[in-house]
């Protein structure tokens, strides 16, 4: 059988219409001398009606033989009904059954028995049957849609970079090691040094959206060990000018998400509020105090913790960044200012619950770079091949990477991070 409709394609004015759907057995009600079929798919619901009195018998004794969730095609005459999903029904004269479901199944997929998180991600195939898990995905879709579109309409070139590599990108610890050959490799931890090597090489802006690895021990509801993450370098700007690209492209997505994706925002039962351009700029030093005077225990020079972070949130009530940290706390090529060496030109973008976003101008002057580099407490020798790219004619850039699944996650007022992945890695869950 060849599908000829998905279901918002089928409208109440077809009516007599023939057609063809596929999907699976959502729900079977026996109703004495009526029966109803609800067949999901990717798009909706499509009621299928059998009237026993007017049905042939052997369409009949195959509905009745149907287990939920099994993957069937129905062609029928689309009948206008108004208490139906979308205005219809299907009244059937052919259905076949293309792959039978064992009972029982290994969660509710109608939204009436709700599981744990943890069962669902066992089971992710089944729990995208669920409207909501579907929705949450069709929406993540879109976000990436609408990203690629704002950049590529900004002048920016999509380049894919790669996820093995033989130094870490930023220092530190927190690497997966791998085996490549005969060597020691580890899992890319960000595309930075190569979006900056693309500067170099005359690209000028530059955006990449793709997986990222950090080997932190991280068990909350916002970390990941695989995380998906937006990436910009562009050349000839300073650290303000790629500020205003990055809360120029929240506030589009925004849009483009409440104009595109009604009826994902809808059956998620969430109404998402546009963030106001431009969004509000706190220094470091101004963060901390807000903190302080909150209650929490932190001194100038630390991090901020993730209370500090809700407090400060909490405080300023939408999106927002935090400029001019102290160069000691942040990556190398962080750009000090030239008359204040202890701060530099890097910033984080926050949404009240959380960072959603780290950026910088970067440091474009080899002999200062290497610096740099050794004043974290890193080997130099280690970047040569980034290094390298600095001698020869090297632009002032700037840049920054926002984490697809917080943005997402804070958009839709979602709790957990794990939910807008379809398959999560972190501390304990590698498998499915």
């Amino acid at each position: 059988m060849i599908r000829t409709h998905y279901s918002n394609q089928i409208t109440p004015e077809m009516n007599a219409n023939t057609v063809t759907v596929c999907g699976w057995a959502h729900e079977i009600r026996d109703l004495g001398g009526i029966m109803f079929l609800v067949v999901r798919d990717r798009e909706g619901l499509i009621q299928v009606t059998l009237f026993k009195k007017a049905i042939d018998k052997n369409v009949l004794e195959i509905v009745k033989g149907i287990s939920r969730e099994s993957v069937v095609c129905v062609t029928g005459t689309v009948k206008k009904e108004a208490k139906a999903p979308n205005g219809y029904e299907l009244v059937p004269t052919a259905v076949t059954v293309l792959g039978k479901a064992e009972s029982p199944l290994p969660m509710d997929t109608t939204g009436k028995v709700d599981a744990d998180l943890d069962t669902r991600l066992d089971v992710r195939f089944m729990d995208m049957r669920r409207l909501r898990t579907t929705s949450i995905f069709r929406l993540r879709n879109l976000l990436l849609k609408s990203i690629r579109e704002y950049l590529d309409r900004e002048g920016f070139v999509e380049i894919t970079t790669p996820k093995v590599v033989a130094t870490a990108t930023e220092g530190g610890t927190a690497l997966f090691p791998i085996t490549y050959f005969e060597r020691e490799a580890f899992l890319n931890q960000s595309p930075q040094l190569f979006k900056q090597l693309m500067m170099s090489g005359g690209l000028d802006r530059v955006y990449e959206i793709g997986p990222i690895f950090r080997a932190e021990e991280h068990d909350t509801r916002k970390h990941l060990n695989e995380a998906t993450s937006i990436d910009i370098e562009a050349s000839f700007l300073d650290n303000e000018d790629v500020m205003v690209i990055l809360e120029n492209l929240v506030n589009y997505v925004y849009k483009y998400i409440a104009e595109n994706g009604q009826i994902y925002l809808k059956n998620l039962g969430v109404e998402i509020k546009i963030p106001q351009l431009p969004f509000k700029r706190l220094t470091y030093t101004e963060a901390i105090k807000i903190a302080k005077d909150n209650g929490e225990q932190i001194e100038w020079g630390d991090d901020l913790s993730t209370e500090s972070e809700h407090s400060i949130g909490k405080t300023i009530g939408e999106h927002y960044f935090i400029t001019d940290w102290p160069s000691r706390i942040k990556p190398f090529y962080a750009l000090p200012y030239e008359d204040r060496p202890e701060l530099c030109r890097a910033f984080d973008m926050m949404h009240p619950r959380m960072e959603l976003s780290s950026g910088a101008q970067r440091v474009h002057d080899p002999e200062l770079l290497r610096e740099r580099i050794t004043a974290q407490g890193l080997n130099a020798d280690g970047f040569d091949f980034y290094l390298k790219a600095f001698k020869y004619g090297m632009p002032p850039h700037s840049g920054w990477g926002v984490g697809a699944e917080r943005l997402l996650m804070t958009m839709l007022g979602i709790e957990n991070i794990r939910e807008v992945v379809l398959f999560p890695r972190d501390r304990r869950r590698l498998s499915p």
